[in-house]
């Protein structure tokens, strides 16, 4: 089993959803976050006022899957996020993690594992 956390940009999140349905994952969680990478910011401006903002609003998404379904996940989310002409991808689409999960137990019924994902 594994824990994939993909964080990307927000208005990519309806068609990395899609991108996941196709590929027959419909479960995962969704979180707004802040951070900077390499876009290292951006200025706007406040009643006239030019400011840095460091932080730039992103989505982050945690999906727990069975081993078959690591490499569709990180593909189906690759080509949902990727922004630009063409899709192929800016600074700044963000970037996919993934983790070894240990143990999944769903507490509604007590089942452990790859069947409670």
């Amino acid at each position: 089993m594994k824990l994939i956390v993909a964080i990307i940009q927000p208005f990519r999140l309806e068609a990395v959803k899609q991108a996941l349905s196709s590929v027959e994952v419909f479960r995962l969680t969704v979180s707004d976050v802040q951070g900077y990478g390499r876009q290292k910011g951006h200025t706007e401006y406040f009643r006239g006022q030019a400011m840095q903002v460091n932080l730039i609003r992103k989505v982050r998404l945690e999906i727990a899957v069975n081993e078959a379904f690591v490499q569709p996940t990180i593909e189906a989310i690759k080509a949902g996020a990727r922004s630009g002409p063409g899709g192929k991808g800016q600074v700044g689409d963000g970037k996919i993690f993934v983790l070894p999960l240990e143990n999944v137990i769903r507490i509604s019924d007590g089942t452990e594992g790859g069947d409670a994902i």
